[in-house]
């Protein structure tokens, strides 16, 4: 015994070490994974989609009848892929496919073509006055890959290119790259809203949230003809098309995801993510075509919902419906699969029905029915957590 307790005096009080709680380091941890993923995901999905864009099979005419234009397309044909061989190093199936060349007889023929979206550019052939014809509202990056392409061949002629646009966007989206922004927030309002209905909305009845979806999702799409026409003026007419079209995607989009729900719980957000935002955008051809992306992006374009969208919009706006029906069955695909897997997941919520509930509909009528006091506290917990990890979900959605 120390000489201080001989005395009396009190011992020194004993050191406490403090150390952060396992549980709630392990739950930021955890929800530390989504955010990251994301990062991972959005680099490899934008970076891989847009860093490096070149032309894949871009469908191009030369007007011209006879011998010449031959020998001309066949030239500009072979100048590419020999391009495409030096730069591939002999890779096998990458040469040759950069530009699809063809040969049309006259101007109107390689117009026509331009506004059935058959090709990208037009070189009519002239020694004086070269003339390069585009349809720069179908996609402002490809007009000016066809530019890039042609400049050249008319300054070697030692003549100006006379760039003709015969399908130019509205004054309102000169660069036509409007109605991709129009996607994206069509888009955000639609998987936003997926975490809400999903989580908040988990006690609900099956066919309370899909009344829930069909109106979050016309509330969505009337924002989104609001964008297009009063407010920024996106397009000049069809806006009722646009509309119905937006309320098509954003019903599919939500149905799906609060589907997707009963499956993958907090992970939802990172599962519309990737579905939404890291493939749709990327794939949608509001920045590059599929033509001037890599077979990964450019496949998706053929059936991804954001595609059928954009695409929809140009086609109805600006192409005469050349291509609207194909657009609008895609994504009317999408809401059926929505559909499909919001029923499946219903019918898995009621397998799903805790034990407890059918043996609190087996207890006869004459148990008295405990006090409000008496709740367990551990019941009482598990219905915070719960409800605090709901509140959680929500907010790391809306807030991506």
């Amino acid at each position: 015994m120390s000489a201080g307790h001989k005395a009396g005096r009190p011992g020194a009080p004993a050191l406490v070490r403090t150390t952060p709680s396992n549980p709630a380091l392990r739950h930021v941890l955890t929800h530390l994974i989504t955010p990251l993923l994301m990062c991972l995901g959005m680099g490899l999905a934008y970076l891989g989609a847009f860093v490096s864009p070149e032309p894949h099979h871009l469908p191009v005419a030369v007007v011209g009848a006879g011998p010449e234009a031959k020998v001309f397309a066949q030239t500009i044909q072979d100048k590419a892929n020999g391009a495409a061989t030096a730069n591939t190093a002999g890779a096998a199936g990458k040469a040759g496919d950069k530009l699809d060349v063809r040969t049309v007889p006259d101007r109107a023929t390689a117009v026509d073509q331009l506004k059935s979206r058959d090709i990208t550019g037009a070189y009519v052939l002239d020694a004086k006055t070269p003339e390069l014809i585009v349809a720069s509202a179908g996609s402002d990056m490809s007009a000016t890959a066809v530019e890039k392409i042609f400049t050249p061949v008319a300054t070697a002629q030692g003549a100006p290119l006379k760039i003709t646009d015969v399908v130019p966007p509205v004054s309102g989206d000169p660069t036509g790259s409007g109605i991709f922004f129009l996607l994206i927030a069509v888009s955000i309002g639609s998987y936003a809203s997926v975490a809400v209905l999903g989580a908040a909305g988990a006690g609900l009845t099956l066919r309370t949230r899909a009344g829930l979806v069909a109106g979050v999702s016309f509330v969505v799409s009337l924002i989104g003809a609001a964008f297009a026409g009063p407010l920024f003026h996106l397009v000049d007419h069809g806006l009722w098309g646009v509309w119905a079209m937006a309320w098509l995607y954003s019903a599919g989009i939500l149905f799906l995801g609060v589907g997707l729900h009963t499956f993958l719980k907090r992970w939802t957000t990172l599962g519309v993510m990737v579905l939404f935002v890291m493939l749709n955008f990327t794939s949608s051809g509001g920045l590059f075509r599929p033509e001037l992306q890599n077979g990964f992006f450019g496949g998706l374009h053929a059936f991804w919902n954001g595609a059928g969208l954009l695409e929809g919009i140009r086609d109805l706006v600006y192409f005469g419906g050349h291509g609207l029906a194909r657009d609008v069955w895609v994504l009317i695909a999408w809401l059926v699969l929505g559909l499909a897997v919001m029923m499946i997941s219903g019918a898995v919520e009621r397998r799903r029905t805790p034990a407890a509930e059918v043996t609190r509909s087996e207890t006869p009528m004459t148990s008295p029915a405990p006090a409000a006091s008496t709740v367990p506290p551990a019941t009482a917990a598990t219905a915070g957590a719960a409800e605090a990890a709901e509140e959680e979900e929500i907010e790391e959605a809306v807030g991506v």
